[in-house]
């Protein structure tokens, strides 16, 4: 069984559940890339909302690199697992030589999805934080973390399906949370689509483009 044919397709059905945002300019629609990127398309579309992208790198351990210490996020943005940091008595220098290197690759990532644009201003903003599902939900919490030190006035997960565990904690940690299903059992998140092909850095980039073009240009 399958939920939507396409991430598009679930990105509309999302939108329709959004209404309430539509036309307010302290709206901003952030996903996840690069597969919430074209479920967050439909959305920033639909309500006409500016769309970018919220980007997470987790910090392996040192010699342990699967065993995520944190994680780091658009504008350099720091979030810890201070259990981790007491297990594994990882120092100062080590976490900075990790999160150095991610940084880096979190910058080559955002310039190649991004251009030339600025990032947006998120503090004072109700950010939309959009991905094409949760299954652990760890990339999420990471991200709702990242902006809450950023200082956004509401926090809005939207994801089209999820683990049912996952988004009961998702509820608690954003202001609120969309979720169109949760199914059970979950599987993985493109089980619950027709179409689930990759999306390239190419389309991440030409999706950010086309979503803040001129609003006049995009209504023509």
């Amino acid at each position: 069984m399958t939920l939507f044919r396409d991430r598009a397709d679930a990105g509309r059905q999302l939108a329709a559940r959004l209404e309430d945002y539509k036309g307010k300019a302290e709206v901003l629609v952030l996903a996840l890339p690069r597969g919430g990127v074209p479920v967050a398309f439909e959305i920033a579309t639909a309500i006409n909302a500016p769309l970018d992208v919220m980007t997470v790198r987790k910090l392996g351990t040192p010699g342990q690199p699967e065993l995520a210490m944190g994680a780091i996020a658009t504008g350099g943005v720091r979030v810890m697992n201070e259990d981790v940091l007491r297990m594994c008595a990882i120092s100062e220098e080590a976490i900075a030589a990790v999160a150095e290197r991610e940084l880096k690759e979190l910058a080559r990532r955002e310039q190649a999805y991004r251009g030339d644009r600025k990032r947006p201003e998120i503090a004072g903003k109700v950010v939309i934080l959009v991905d094409d599902g949760v299954a652990t939900g760890a990339t999420m919490r990471a991200a709702i973390a990242a902006l809450r030190q950023l200082a956004p006035a509401k926090i809005v997960v939207a994801v089209p399906h999820g683990a049912e565990e996952t988004c009961e904690t998702l509820r608690r940690e954003a202001d609120e949370l969309v979720c169109l299903a949760t199914p059970w059992p979950y599987m993985a998140v493109g089980r619950w689509y027709q179409n689930f092909t990759q999306t390239s850095d190419a389309e991440v980039a030409r999706l950010l483009a086309a979503a803040n073009e001129p609003r006049v240009a995009r209504s023509e």
